[in-house]
């Protein structure tokens, strides 16, 4: 395995290029872009790449259905960390071209949301087409293929283009989730600022079936951050779910909460615990009254001594 390069969705001048470089350890690693997702994940799977940078969430068009479904499916891997990147796109364009003359719009799938409204206003005529990424999109700008690619502005100079327009969005303070994704491992410690991802499967649809799951949260004091449902590919009806929860896998409450989804569903896939990005322990909420670990021991020795008639 390369222990010195990273991955991330390409080519150069991606959001997700962005987010990487925000990590100190990537000044020290050999950033290689890829074509998609599934590359980028690929060459950690195959060992050409210690670690990948990909999109898996953003605030205004929710999870990133291609990581979501790379991640719940082919051989495991692991979440190591997650960044926060605030998102506003730039319309660029080869230099000299106006805004009157912009027939055709390119950018990745999940920025279109993002600047819809924006489009409507002031470019109502033009025809969008989606691109591999943001930065592919400019890409073909500079290829003469398109008139103008929504991207971040740090584009323009990789691709020889300008910024017609800058700070676009239709949502204040946008935001993507990037997600950094290794071979499985022992977790990193606990920080008090946790959240585990995991994928869980309903064993059959029934009604109360995916209530059943939420409770193995909820009556844990578990509080959910996301939950989205995918297709297995079995057939229409069949889903799993892709959750985000908060804490740590050696909380005790989380750690319960997975062995109670272990039990009833028939595949759980953990997909890691690490730190929460831009959250500090002092503002974590406070633990629900018998959540704490403290709680749990307390109710084991409990359990122990009833069964010694010492209760």
């Amino acid at each position: 395995m390369s222990a010195t390069r990273f991955t991330y969705l390409g080519p150069e001048g991606t959001f997700t290029e962005a987010a990487l470089r925000t990590l100190p350890e990537a000044a020290t690693r050999e950033l290689v872009p890829m074509v998609s997702v599934p590359a980028a994940l690929d060459a950690v799977r195959n060992g050409e790449a210690a670690a990948a940078l990909v999109p898996i969430e953003n605030s205004v068009e929710g999870g990133v259905t291609a990581t979501l479904d790379e991640l719940a499916s082919g051989e495991p891997l692991m979440i190591y960390r997650e960044v926060l990147l605030p998102i506003a796109f730039a319309l660029l364009v080869r230099p000299g071209t106006k805004l009157s003359e912009i027939k055709t719009v390119t950018g990745h799938p999940v920025a279109q949301p993002q600047v819809r409204n924006w489009l409507r206003k002031h470019l109502p005529e033009a025809v969008w087409e989606s691109a591999a990424s943001n930065a592919d999109g400019a890409r073909l700008v500079q290829e003469g293929r398109f008139d103008a690619a929504f991207a971040g502005e740090f584009a323009a100079a990789t691709y020889g283009l300008e910024a017609l327009v800058t700070e676009i969005h239709d949502a204040e303070n946008a935001e993507t989730r990037f997600v950094l994704v290794g071979r499985p491992a022992r977790p990193a410690a606990p920080t008090g600022a946790d959240k585990t991802s995991v994928v869980l499967w309903l064993g059959d649809d029934h009604p109360g079936a995916l209530l059943e799951l939420l409770q193995e949260f909820a009556v844990r004091g578990v509080n959910l951050m996301l939950i989205q449902s995918r297709p297995t590919g079995a057939g229409i009806g069949n889903y799993c779910f892709a959750v985000d929860a908060e804490g740590h896998i050696s909380d005790r409450r989380v750690g319960e909460a997975l062995m109670g989804l272990k039990r009833i569903c028939p595949q759980v896939r953990f997909l890691g615990s690490y730190p929460r990005a831009g959250v500090a322990v002092e503002d974590v909420l406070p633990l629900r009254r018998g959540t704490s670990d403290q709680a749990f021991t307390a109710a084991s020795d409990w359990l122990a001594r009833a069964q010694d008639g010492r209760a």
